[in-house]
C-alpha cells in the first residue's frame, strides 16, 4: 500500500479560501495542483498550477490528471454553478477522485440557490465528500467588498438591520477544510462553520472603531438600495438580487445567527475573533 500523500486539486485557488486551504496542505507536505484562469507571469514559478476554466470543459482533463481530491469553489457570482460543476464532479469520478470538499455558505442548505444542487450533486455521486457552510467572512472588513467604504467613507453599509452574524476567519474555514480533506475517515456531511460570537454589523463597527481608533459606523440600507448598489458596481442582476435578500433574510429570520462549536470540534482550537482581525490589520 502507497504512502505518498494525496494529491489535491484546488479550485478558486487564489481565493480567500482556497489560498489558505493551499498553504495548510503545503506546510503538512501534502501536493497540491493550483487550478485557475490567471497563471503566474514566471514559468519557473507556474510548477504546481494548471489553466483551469470552468466553462472550458477542454481544460478539465489536464487538471483531473492524477488527482485524488478536489477542493471546490463554486465560478464566482454564477446563480447556476450545477450546470458546470455537476459534469467536472462526474468527469472527475470517473477519472478517479475520491474525495471532494464543497466552499458553501450557512445562509444556504442544499434545497437553496447557488450550492444546493451541487451540495446535492456530492451527496449522490461522490464517493467521499464534505460541505463546508461558513458564515459571512471576517476578512470581507480588510480583503473583501467593506474594505474600501470603510476606508473612504468610514461607513459599513448592508441590508441586514440589527440582524446577527457569526462572523469567521478564512483561516478558520481552510483549518476546517484542511481535516475534511485529509482525515482518514471521511466527514460525509456538511459544517455550519461559525466565529465565537453572533455580531449585528453595529457591533463590528463599534469593535472596529474601538481597536483602529477611528470612527466606523453602520448604516443599513433597504434591500432595494443595496440591490442596486450591487447592480451599479457591475453585479449581475439575478446575483445581486439574490444577495440583497439574503441581507432580508438575516434581519428578518435571523438565518445567520448562530454560533456552532465546529473550528473547535475539528481543528481543535478556538476559532479566531473579530478583534484579533482588526488588530492584526493594525499591525500590518
Amino acid at each position: 500500500m502507497s504512502n505518498e500523500k494525496p494529491l489535491t486539486l484546488i479550485t478558486g485557488a487564489s481565493g480567500k479560501t482556497g489560498s489558505r486551504v493551499a498553504a495548510h496542505l503545503q506546510k503538512q507536505g501534502y501536493p497540491v495542483r493550483l487550478a485557475g484562469r490567471k497563471l503566474p507571469s514566471s514559468t519557473d514559478s507556474r510548477g504546481n498550477h494548471v489553466y483551469f476554466d470552468w466553462y472550458d470543459p477542454a481544460t478539465y482533463g489536464a487538471a483531473l490528471k492524477g488527482i485524488n481530491q478536489i477542493y471546490l469553489v463554486v465560478p464566482q457570482m454564477d446563480i447556476n454553478p450545477e450546470k458546470v460543476m455537476v459534469p467536472f464532479i462526474q468527469e472527475a469520478i470517473w477519472s478517479g477522485v475520491k474525495r471532494f470538499v464543497l466552499l458553501g455558505s450557512a445562509s444556504v442548505d442544499e434545497e437553496g440557490p447557488v450550492f444546493g444542487k451541487v451540495h446535492q450533486a456530492l451527496k449522490k455521486l461522490a464517493p467521499e465528500w464534505a460541505v463546508l457552510r461558513p458564515s459571512y467572512f471576517m476578512e470581507n472588513f480588510t480583503e473583501g467588498p467593506h474594505r474600501q467604504s470603510i476606508a473612504q467613507f468610514r461607513k459599513i453599509y448592508s441590508a441586514t438591520g440589527e440582524g446577527r452574524i457569526g462572523f469567521v476567519s478564512a483561516d478558520d474555514i481552510a483549518a476546517v477544510a484542511f481535516h475534511a480533506l485529509t482525515d482518514t475517515v471521511p466527514h460525509n456531511r456538511e459544517h455550519i462553520i461559525t466565529g465565537p460570537e453572533s455580531l449585528s454589523y453595529a457591533e463590528v463597527a463599534q469593535k472596529a472603531s474601538e481597536i483602529i481608533n477611528q470612527p466606523i459606523q453602520h448604516e443599513s440600507l433597504s434591500e432595494e438600495t443595496l440591490r442596486n448598489q450591487m447592480i451599479q458596481v457591475g453585479m449581475p442582476e439575478n446575483y445581486a438580487i439574490m444577495l440583497a435578500g439574503l441581507d432580508t433574510h438575516i434581519r428578518e429570520e435571523g438565518r445567520e445567527d448562530q454560533v456552532t462549536d465546529t473550528v473547535l470540534r475539528i481543528t481543535g482550537n478556538q476559532p479566531r475573533s473579530i478583534e484579533r482581525l482588526f488588530s492584526k490589520q493594525m499591525m500590518e
